[in-house]
């Protein structure tokens, strides 16, 4: 007389409909957390739009955003409205939605740190650099700046190049973020630039809390693995 084996323990919990949808969520919530978050134009050359690149999560758990580090954030009211969603296709789409209910994934910026809390920042000096604590800033990353020209179109001049701003002191817990691509990045320094007497509120800083991640691999596309 034949007789069949029993179900194995494994073999049941797998075989279960509902263990698999939790596991299948569980899967999903990870990709959503940390693979494919999209950039935009603001820092390029250094991230190109449409790049898909994986967000590491875990690097500020113990650690503080350094100057130079790129970083993913949650922008706050004073950044205006949430960025939209870059392209993509109907997977990208429904990864977006899943990370913006759940808040798992919610909208976010990427740009680079330049003065963290209680550095002095300003624009610029008569190369037409960026100035932290009274210190040039070496930035071979910004291909594209505003026009600047010491004696014709500078910090002085009438009108003021649109590069400028004047000094200020990053306020504690914030950051002085600023894309690569400085002519067409809507960055902490945005609404401050090219005027001598700036409305005290234009500056939009990114906080502690608003850190989402830092940038890491560059997943998509093909061409453009690694980095940034």
């Amino acid at each position: 007389m034949m007789t069949t084996d029993a179900p194995r323990p494994r073999r049941r919990v797998l075989g279960n409909i509902w263990v698999n949808i939790v596991l299948a969520l569980a899967l999903t919530g990870i990709v959503v957390a940390f693979i494919g978050q999209p950039s935009s134009g603001s820092m390029s050359p250094t991230l190109e739009p449409g790049d898909r690149l994986i967000v590491n999560r875990l690097a500020y758990i113990n650690a503080a955003p350094a100057p130079g580090d790129i970083v993913v954030f949650r922008p706050g009211e004073a950044w205006g409205e949430k960025p939209a969603e870059v392209g993509g296709n109907w997977l990208s789409q429904a990864l977006h939605w899943v990370g913006e209910t759940t808040g798992i994934r919610p909208s976010v910026l990427v740009k680079r740190v330049i003065a963290g809390p209680g550095q002095t920042a300003e624009c610029c000096d008569a190369q037409g650099r960026v100035l932290i604590d009274g210190e040039p800033l070496d930035e071979p990353y910004v291909v594209k700046d505003p026009p600047f020209a010491a004696g014709s179109l500078d910090c002085h001049s009438e009108p003021m190049s649109t590069r400028c701003f004047e000094r200020t002191t990053v306020p504690e817990d914030s950051y002085l973020m600023l894309g690569d691509n400085r002519a067409n990045s809507a960055d902490s320094a945005y609404l401050c630039r090219g005027t001598a007497d700036p409305d005290e509120n234009c500056w939009r800083w990114m906080t502690r809390d608003d850190v989402f991640g830092q940038a890491g691999a560059i997943l998509w596309p093909v061409g453009r693995w690694g980095g940034p």
